[in-house]
């Protein structure tokens, strides 16, 4: 963790590297985490969907090192063991699915999709056929013109594959993922943890979703508390069709208030549809039926909503430092009431805006008369 004050040669590397990215002035050897040093960072941070803290903590030191790759500047392959990510990555994949294959969605991880779709292509270009990334694969991409129009074909895959699973939610599987846990307990207040409100409204939506027909799987125990990465490697292997993560915020100012729900996107257009499309449903249904303060949506680029195959939203409920927003979350019956909105805005997802109510009308009850009528 480096932050303002800090000196040293891991701080001459950071000073190096936005430097090069020309977020500062040439470095020179400085070696001090100075006011601009800190400003920088936090334009980095905002550009990569980052929390904007100005601390260059795992998460942004990880990004730092990928926005150094050029697609070109060294051969790509798939690491089972250690996978390859960067810029480079991410651009290869773009490249990929504007010629028409499917790479899954950008995501800078050079992982088995994107080895299938380099090899497809290698094999249509007539290439060796080898699943590298190399001199000749680049030449290959960069002579031949999309074949795709009309919308980001990745995108595209998404919405289908919720048209496809159709309306009910029977069947349906999700992965909840209570935030914190074990050791971590997040926010801490003099009787309400973060881990604890978010393992209980958990367990409430586990029971409410299972009672629809859906298959729900919580991603951690009590005394647990695995990583971002381990969260999503949990919904990958599930093949989970979503994925919903539970959070309360904190903030210095005890004003600092309401509801807020973050997607995947790196603010520069690449984004998971059909997580933002839940990710709005989420937002809107929870501020109807709570009176919290609108936060909005958000798009982010966090290790559990980079790494998830599945569409995956985030929702920080509230901040357990304002006095209003804790007593809410204090209440057993708000947190029912949060429980039914997010069961409410998956139905709507796949909906797809057919036979939808206006926001916040759609009831528990309604969604199990739905359910079992179409049951039958």
């Amino acid at each position: 963790m480096l932050r303002r004050g800090d000196t040293g040669p891991a701080v001459a590397e950071i000073r190096s590297t936005l430097a090069a990215l020309d977020l500062l002035p040439p470095a020179n050897g400085a070696a001090t985490f100075d006011g601009a040093v800190e400003h920088a960072v936090r334009t980095f941070q905002q550009r990569r969907g980052l929390m904007i803290d100005g601390i260059v903590g795992p998460a942004t030191y990880r990004a730092l090192r990928d926005a150094t790759y050029r697609l070109g500047g060294r051969p790509l392959a798939y690491l089972v063991s250690a996978p390859v990510r960067g810029d480079d990555v991410f651009a290869l994949q773009e490249r990929l699915l504007e010629l028409g294959y499917d790479a899954g969605r950008p995501n800078g991880v050079f992982g088995a999709q994107t080895e299938q779709a380099l090899r497809n292509f290698q094999r249509d270009y007539g290439l060796n056929v080898d699943g590298i990334c190399g001199a000749e694969t680049i030449r290959g991409l960069k002579q031949l013109s999309p074949r795709t129009s009309g919308g980001r074909p990745v995108l595209l895959r998404e919405q289908e594959l919720v048209r496809r699973a159709g309306p009910r939610l029977s069947g349906k599987r999700i992965v909840i993922d209570p935030g914190h846990g074990g050791e971590d307990p997040g926010v801490v207040t003099s009787e309400l943890t973060e881990s604890e409100v978010v393992w209980d409204l958990a367990r409430r939506l586990e029971g409410r979703m299972k009672a629809t027909g859906m298959e729900a799987l919580i991603s951690r125990g009590t005394a647990n508390s695995p990583s971002e990465s381990d969260r999503a490697a949990f919904a990958n292997e599930a093949a989970a069709d979503l994925l919903l993560s539970l959070h309360c915020d904190r903030n210095q100012s005890p004003d600092a208030q309401g509801i807020a729900t973050f997607h995947y996107g790196t603010g520069n257009g690449t984004t998971s549809t059909v997580g933002e499309a839940l990710a709005g449903f989420m937002q809107r249904e929870l501020v109807a039926r709570t009176g919290m303060l609108d936060c909005r949506v958000h798009p982010k680029t966090w290790e559990i909503l980079l790494h998830t195959r599945c569409p995956a939203v985030r929702v920080e409920m509230g901040y357990l430092t304002n006095a209003g927003d804790y007593e809410r979350l204090s209440d057993p019956a708000f947190r029912d009431v949060v429980a039914e909105g997010m069961l409410v805005a998956v139905k709507r997802l796949y909906l797809l805006g057919e036979n939808d109510q206006p926001t916040g009308t759609f009831t528990f009850n309604d969604l199990l008369r739905t359910e079992l009528a179409k049951a039958k």
